[in-house]
């Protein structure tokens, strides 16, 4: 059986959270379905670039990982949210600001 799902109005709260105790500026551009929503992180290192990230299903473990969806100059990125956005728009996207593009989506528990 699969293990319950964490709502996710209440993920990207706890996630907010969890950058402001690291003192790293975060904020929802885009608010998604609370319940079931998918999450992208675009991280904007404040010099011109930035990153996109994607929660994705490993199929073959069941385990979830951050994924890069983008990566490149600001204004791609910014077009590659907007073609997520059209096809789904139920999507949640929040951007972190940090020079040195600390996201903590590495950190446990955020994959899940």
């Amino acid at each position: 059986m699969a293990e319950p799902r964490l709502a996710t109005g209440i993920w990207v709260s706890a996630y907010l959270a969890r950058l402001r105790l690291h003192d790293i500026p975060a904020f929802v551009t885009a608010k998604g379905d609370e319940t079931a929503g998918a999450v992208l992180v675009k991280s904007n290192t404040l010099d011109g670039q930035g990153r996109l990230f994607q929660r994705s299903l490993d199929l073959m473990t069941g385990a979830r990982a951050w994924i890069t969806l983008a990566e490149g100059k600001e204004a791609e990125v910014d077009a590659s949210i907007e073609r997520q956005r059209r096809f789904d728009p139920d999507l949640w996207v929040i951007e972190v600001e940090d020079r040195q593009g600390r996201t903590l989506l590495d950190e446990p528990g955020l994959a899940d």
